[in-house]
C-alpha cells in the first residue's frame, strides 16, 4: 500500500527538476539535499512500518511512519539576525546572518559557520540538513546545525571582523542558539580558529560566565584555547582513509575499470585549503600520483605529477599556484575534466553539473567539498558507471574531530593526560621482566641480557597521544561508515548508488532516536 506521504515524495521528486532550478537545469542545493531524503524515505518506508511490529494495525503504524518522516525533513528551528558595526573608516553597516538548527533528535546541536558574500538562508537551511544527516551518517551523537554571515571576509580588517563575530555571539546566546549544552558552532569557509576564540571568550564572558563547561561552546578553537591537536588535517585525513576503505574492494573497482590499491593511481584535487592540502598529500604518501591542482586564481598540471609539499611551500609564500616550478599552468577548459582515475572536489558545491558532467572522466570522486555533484549530474555519473563517495560521510572529519574536541572540553582534561605516566611505567615493567626471564632461561647474570624498545614501540612507549587518539577514531569511525554505506548499498539493491546508501544509513539512525523515545504525534 503506497501512502499519501510515499505519493507526494513522488510528486516532488518528478516536479523538482523543473520548479527553482539552476541556469543550466540542475536542482539547486537545498532541493538536492530534499530530493536525497525524498528518495530514501521512499526505499525506507516500508521497511519501517515493518519495524513496529504487527501487534498494531499497518495503517496506525503507516501513520506514525509517515509523522516521524515529516519530522525529520524540515529545519526544526531557524534565527534571522541583522546587526550594525561600526567599519574602521567611521562609517555603520548592517550584516546579515543566520543560524539554522535543523535536528533536535540529539543535543546540542553542531554546525559550521560560513562567511561568504554568496549564500543566503536556503543555503544556511540546506547546510543544516546536510549536517544532521552526516552526523547520523558516521555516528556522531549531534543534531545538525549551521550558520552563515553574508560578508566577504576578505574585506574587512581583523578588528571588524572580531567585532562580527562577539555582535554575532550576543545576538545567538541572547535567543538560546548558541551553549555547550545548545549549540556547538564550528568554522567552515571564511572562517579560522581565531574567529572560534573569539566566539568562546564572549560566550564564557557574557551570558556563560557561570557555565563551568562554557569552553565547550565552540569547537575548532586554537590549543591553548581548548582546542584539540590533529583538527587542521580532519576532512583530508577522513577522505584519505574513506578512500583506502573502498580502494580495497575489487568488486566496486572492478565495476569502473580499476585495480585495487593506491600506486601509480592519478588524481586531480580542486581547491588547495586544509582539505585539499592534506588529502593531496596522503593519497601522494600512499603512492597516488597528483596530476593537477586547481585553487582560486588558477590551476597547474603536470602528467609526470606534482609533489604536494613543495606545492604547499610554494603556495604559502607566494599566495597562488601559478608559476609552480614543478608544473605548467593548465590551459584546458576545465580542470575537472581532465582524464583521471580519482577525483577530489574540495571547493564548492555544484561544481559537477548537467553542463560539464558528459565531460568528466575520472572514475572515483571523493566529494570533499559539500554538494559539488548536482543531483541531475549524478545521476549521468551513476549511469556511465562511476563511483562517487558521497560527501555525508567521505567529508566528515571535520565533524567527528568536533566532537572530539567538545569531549575534551567538558571533561576538562586532555586525552591521555591522566595515563601517560602509568602507561610509560608499565610498559618498562614489561620490559624488564622480559629481560629478567631471560637471564632466568639462559643462566645468566642480572643485566647481561639487556631488552630495549624498538624504535617504533619506543615512540608509544608512553602511550595514546591527543593526536594519535584522535587520528584512531577517525580512522575507526570512517571505516565504520564506509562498511555501513556498503551493507545497506547490498541491502537495498542500490548497486554504485552509495549516496542513498548514506542517506538510508543516516535515516534509519535518526528514525530510531525518535521511534525509541516513544515519539507521540499529535
Amino acid at each position: 500500500m503506497r501512502s499519501v506521504y510515499a505519493r507526494a515524495l513522488q510528486t516532488s521528486l518528478t516536479k523538482s527538476y523543473t520548479v527553482a532550478t539552476l541556469p543550466d537545469g540542475d536542482v539547486g542545493f537545498r532541493q538536492s539535499v530534499d530530493q536525497y531524503y525524498d528518495r530514501a524515505a521512499l526505499i525506507l518506508e516500508d521497511r519501517l512500518v515493518e519495524s513496529f511490529g504487527d501487534r498494531t494495525p499497518e495503517r496506525e503504524r503507516r501513520r506514525k511512519v509517515n509523522g516521524m518522516l515529516n519530522i525529520i525533513k524540515p529545519c526544526n528551528t531557524f534565527l534571522s539576525m541583522t546587526f550594525p558595526i561600526k567599519r574602521d573608516n567611521g562609517d555603520y553597516e548592517l550584516i546579515t546572518a543566520w543560524r539554522a538548527q535543523h535536528s533536535h533528535h540529539r543535543k546540542p546541536c553542531k554546525g559550521g559557520i560560513i562567511f561568504s558574500d554568496k549564500i543566503d538562508a536556503e543555503y544556511v537551511k540546506a547546510n543544516a540538513a546536510l549536517t544532521t544527516y552526516k552526523l547520523a551518517c558516521v555516528g556522531v551523537p549531534f543534531g545538525g546545525a549551521h550558520a552563515g554571515v553574508q560578508i566577504d571576509p576578505t574585506k574587512y580588517s581583523d578588528v571588524e571582523l572580531e567585532k562580527i563575530v562577539r555582535r554575532l555571539t550576543i545576538e545567538m546566546a541572547k535567543r538560546s542558539f548558541i551553549g555547550p549544552a545548545i549549540d556547538v558552532p564550528a568554522p567552515d569557509l571564511g572562517a579560522t580558529d581565531l574567529m572560534m576564540s573569539y566566539m568562546a571568550d564572549t560566550y564564557k564572558s557574557t551570558l556563560g560566565h557561570m557555565d563551568l563547561n562554557a569552553i565547550a561552546t565552540v569547537t575548532a578553537k586554537a590549543i591553548s584555547q581548548g582546542g584539540i591537536r590533529g583538527r587542521d588535517a580532519a576532512i583530508g585525513l577522513g577522505i584519505y582513509y574513506g578512500l583506502r576503505t573502498f580502494m580495497k574492494e575489487a568488486l566496486y573497482l572492478s565495476s569502473v575499470g580499476l585495480t585495487p590499491g593506491f600506486y601509480n593511481k592519478t588524481f586531480i584535487v580542486q581547491g588547495f585549503g586544509h582539505v585539499g592540502l592534506h588529502t593531496a598529500k596522503l593519497l601522494h604518501s600512499a603512492g597516488a600520483r597528483c596530476i593537477g591542482v586547481e585553487e582560486v586564481g588558477g590551476a597547474i598540471y603536470n602528467d609526470e605529477g606534482i609533489n604536494p609539499d613543495e606545492l604547499e611551500e610554494y603556495y604559502k609564500e607566494h599566495k597562488t599556484l601559478v608559476g609552480f616550478p614543478g608544473a605548467a599552468a593548465y590551459s584546458g577548459d576545465s580542470i575537472l575534466e581532465e582524464e583521471c582515475d580519482i577525483l577530489c572536489p574540495c571547493a564548492t558545491h555544484d561544481v559537477i553539473h548537467s553542463g560539464n558532467v558528459g565531460h568528466i572522466k575520472a572514475k572515483v570522486i571523493a566529494e570533499g567539498a559539500n554538494g559539488p555533484i548536482t543531483p541531475q549530474a549524478y545521476q549521468v555519473l551513476l549511469e556511465s558507471n562511476k563511483l562517487v563517495l558521497p560527501d555525508l560521510f567521505i567529508n566528515s572529519g571535520a565533524v567527528i574531530v568536533s566532537y572530539l574536541e567538545w569531549l575534551k572540553n567538558i571533561r576538562h582534561v586532555s586525552f591521555g593526560r591522566l595515563t601517560f605516566k602509568y602507561t610509560k611505567d608499565t610498559n618498562y615493567m614489561l620490559l624488564d621482566s622480559v629481560q629478567k626471564s631471560l637471564e632466568r632461561i639462559f643462566g645468566r647474570k642480572p643485566g647481561s641480557i639487556p631488552v630495549t624498545p624498538s624504535e617504533q614501540f619506543g615512540k608509544r612507549i608512553a602511550g595514546a597521544s591527543e593526536t594519535d587518539i584522535v587520528y584512531s577514531s577517525l580512522e575507526y569511525t570512517i571505516e565504520n561508515a564506509s562498511r555501513d554505506l556498503m551493507s545497506n548499498a547490498q541491502k537495498y539493491d542500490l548497486g554504485l548508488d552509495l549516496r542513498t546508501a548514506a542517506y538510508i544509513t543516516a535515516l534509519e539512525k535518526i528514525f530510531e532516536v525518535y521511534k525509541e523515545a516513544g515519539l507521540t504525534l499529535a
